[in-house]
């Protein structure tokens, strides 16, 4: 499904359902079934949400302050798959040794947005990112330069458990950070933001007591070691305007309309 996304979003004109589904090798029906299954909206409507006019529609809808946050409510079957997530963040001991002394394991994996690189110690995911811009090795060397001193294991089965679950956006999903502590900050404002909106780097910053540190947030977005799970693709320039992503605006664009189309449909 990254595929057909990534057709959809590098055609000048809408694609028919046909056109994509034979660009994808299946039948018409299978691939609706499919695509609608991953994404939880059609083609045609997911088409709907990566136009430059409906985008910039979303971004007056739904742009929204982190304090919103304070209204989503943190309980019942209104709470957001974000604030599902179990954290623990690395001891400053660990921190200061370059994870040494932990082992992590790793493996490659299927995403809604493309082939993924999960890495998780004993106590949770502490990497992800997506390789389909700047490939495999690059992706795993920017991943595995987090934890400089770490043994690290290829071992895509011993951390299925939480990789799949956690692409999917099911169920319960438990983190084992590293960052600083400004860094840890900015990340736990990213999880306020919630699926369908977005916010700005100044809010960000207004939110976590640094008003006058927009640089510095930009920089923690860009540092954030689990893509997707920590919503770093919700933060946008002041103008509106999408900004950069570690792992390539093609998949930023892609997280957006996912989330806006789901959002839309979830209130529809």
């Amino acid at each position: 499904m990254r595929r057909a996304i990534g057709e959809i979003d590098s055609a000048d004109a809408p694609l028919t359902l046909d056109d994509l589904a034979a660009r994808m090798g299946l039948s018409v029906a299978h691939f609706q079934r499919v695509f609608s299954q991953w994404v939880g909206v059609s083609p045609k409507r997911y088409q709907q949400y990566l136009a430059l006019g409906q985008a910039k529609s979303l971004l007056r809808n739904h742009f929204t302050t982190l304090a919103t946050a304070d209204a989503v409510g943190l309980s019942g079957s209104g709470r957001l798959h974000d604030l599902f997530l179990r954290w623990e963040s690395m001891s400053p001991g660990e921190f200061k040794r370059g994870a040494a002394g932990l082992t992590i394991r790793w493996g490659h994996f299927d995403s809604p947005f493309g082939p993924a690189v999960v890495m998780a110690t004993d106590r949770g995911i502490c990497g992800l990112g997506f390789t389909s811009e700047l490939g495999d090795d690059a992706t795993l060397a920017d991943l595995t330069a987090r934890w400089p001193n770490a043994q690290l294991l290829q071992d895509a089965d011993a951390i299925r458990h939480w990789a799949v679950p956690a692409l999917a956006m099911q169920g319960e999903t438990r983190l084992h950070m590293i960052g600083a502590p400004f860094q840890l900050k900015v990340w736990e404002a990213l999880l306020a933001i919630p699926s369908g909106q977005v916010t700005t780097y100044s809010e960000i910053a207004g939110a976590i007591g640094t008003p006058a540190a927009m640089r510095a947030v930009g920089t923690a977005v860009g540092r954030n070691p689990v893509s997707w799970l920590i919503p770093c693709h919700r933060a946008l320039r002041k103008s509106g305007g999408l900004g950069g992503y570690h792992w390539g605006l093609p998949v930023k664009r892609a997280m957006l309309a996912y989330e806006s189309a789901r959002a839309d449909a979830a209130t529809g």
